[in-house]
């Protein structure tokens, strides 16, 4: 007999978990808007601007471990409180930061609503797979992944419409209604959440690994992360990973405006199309992934973002900047599949896998301010600079996607 989605009694609190996928992917992109809004408005520079992403990844590297302890001290539903109150709390901030014109209390508020944004992915990806039987947990987290696509969608076409849809004169104004209305329907979600009764749950890839897996492999049952050769390269991909990705996302208006020669509006909306590219390609990634190993697969995408990088810093027009759309597309499963091979064998040191895999996130605070550097003489150029990031990931994908336990040798 086949395994159910889900059960009866679950349906409610996987419905308030999935649209927890939205809201996260809102906040990320959107962030992209902030960052050629404040050039306007607080007249910064792009390296500058850059800083946006540092506050909002910076805050996944610090929240990461403290939001995976949280989670398995007191649970996923105060986990998801704690997420959704430091959310609210954050875009509350925006309120005075735009009364300020401070470019610094932005970054704060940033920081805060990001320290939310962390929490609630540390919790819900486990959350999410604990809600029924252990062999339909994957398709869980995928239906959820997909709520993330949407809302990776909405993001720049509400920043685009209050924001830059606002006009040039709006300032500061337009940010604060926008993230003042974000503060309010965040809490009334966190209300709701809090009076729904969650039943005791188990995480279903929490399972140890048995002599006969270790039988078979290189890996150790119950060895340390950092003796987990996979786990390792799994980090590093995902922190190259994620640079590549904020370095895309940050500097595309820009490269809209001053390639393309539309207006920051304009160049908004096709943002949102590139993250229409991104829900389709994870959408034919994951059928493809049937009939293709995710490893495989992992490597043909990266290859592919390297020539469409390549096509971008040349500045060919349209043909240049419908490659920049289409980077999205094989971005797409990149994320999840780096996560998925990182836990391979790794037993009941998930949790712990899971916060350091969120915290490579950190890669997207530290690359779009060098990119900005490269971008203020030519932000065509500055997509050269993702390709190392590919480089790394695409090693992960052909050589050290292997579970290995450092030092070990399979038994034969």
């Amino acid at each position: 007999m086949n395994a159910k989605f889900t059960e009866k009694k679950y349906r409610v609190v996987l419905i308030f978990v999935t649209s927890l996928f939205l809201m996260w992917a809102i906040a990320i992109t959107m962030g992209d808007i902030l960052n050629k809004h404040f050039q306007n408005v607080l007249n910064i520079s792009k390296a500058t601007s850059g800083l946006v992403q540092l506050s909002i990844f910076g805050a996944y590297a610090l929240m990461g471990i403290p939001a995976g302890l949280f989670m398995k001290k007191y649970g996923y539903k105060k986990g998801v409180l704690l997420g959704l109150g430091l959310y609210a709390f954050g875009a509350f901030l925006f309120i005075p930061a735009a009364n300020n014109e401070s470019f610094g209390f932005f970054r704060l508020a940033l920081f805060i609503l990001a320290a939310g944004l962390a929490t609630l992915e540390t919790v819900a990806h486990p959350f999410v797979a604990a809600l029924g039987d252990e062999r339909t947990s994957d398709q869980r987290v995928n239906f959820a992944q997909l709520f993330n696509g949407l809302g990776a969608i909405l993001g720049p076409l509400l920043g685009g419409y209050f924001i830059f849809g606002a006009g040039e004169h709006s300032g500061l104004e337009s940010v604060k209604t926008l993230y003042g209305g974000i503060g309010v329907v965040i809490l009334i979600v966190a209300l709701a959440f809090s009076f729904v009764k969650v039943p005791q749950l188990k995480d279903p890839h929490a399972a140890e690994l048995t002599t006969e897996d270790a039988s078979v492999t290189d890996v150790v049952p119950g060895a340390p992360l950092y003796k987990q050769r996979h786990f390792i390269f799994a980090v590093l991909a995902q922190f190259f990973n994620i640079a590549a990705q904020s370095g895309t996302w940050a500097y595309f208006i820009n490269y809209g405006v001053e390639k393309m020669g539309l207006t920051d509006h304009q160049a908004s909306y096709y943002f949102s199309l590139s993250m229409a590219m991104m829900m389709i390609g994870r959408f034919i990634g994951t059928f493809l992934m049937k009939y293709v190993a995710p490893n495989k697969l992992l490597a043909v995408y990266t290859l592919a973002n390297v020539v469409l990088c390549i096509i971008i810093s040349q500045s060919f027009g349209w043909v240049s900047f419908i490659a920049l759309v289409m980077l999205n597309f094989f971005l797409s499963i990149m994320y999840p599949t780096i996560f998925s091979l990182g836990l391979k064998k790794l037993g009941n040191k998930i949790e712990q896998a899971s916060s350091f895999l969120v915290m490579a996130m950190f890669g997207g605070a530290v690359f779009p301010p060098v990119m900005g550097l490269i971008a203020e003489k030519d932000v065509a150029s500055s997509y050269l600079l993702p390709i190392g990031c590919y480089v790394i990931i695409l090693l992960f994908a052909v050589k050290f996607y292997k579970p290995k336990t450092l030092g070990v040798t399979a038994k034969k």
